[in-house]
């Protein structure tokens, strides 16, 4: 999950680069190269927010999918269909457990 997650803010632009090490115990790290603006060196992602979590879960229907900044931010749900943004769910016209809101 975690390692679909970081694809997908890299296809959005939201971090530079990333890699994915095994140690020798078999233990899986990501290292994530973030990015920034050249000029004023503000970060891509502002703010990340969770909205699932063990205690609650938040799950949306393809109709009340939720738009983060009035469609200019992300939310990344998990489907049937894989770990995916809020707008490839709606185009694929899928619901499911809404993780986090980044913007």
């Amino acid at each position: 999950m975690k390692q679909e997650i970081t694809r997908i803010l890299h296809e959005q632009g939201y971090i530079l680069a990333y890699k994915f090490d095994k140690d020798e115990k078999g233990f899986a790290t990501i290292k994530i190269a973030l990015k920034y603006h050249p000029v004023t060196k503000t970060p891509a992602i502002k703010n990340l927010t969770r909205v699932s979590r063990p205690g609650l879960r938040n799950y949306t229907n393809v109709d009340n999918i939720p738009r983060v900044l009035n469609g200019l931010g992300i939310a990344i749900l998990t489907t049937s269909k894989g770990i995916m943004t809020n707008k490839e769910a709606a185009a694929q016209r899928v619901g499911g457990e809404v993780l986090c809101y980044v913007y």
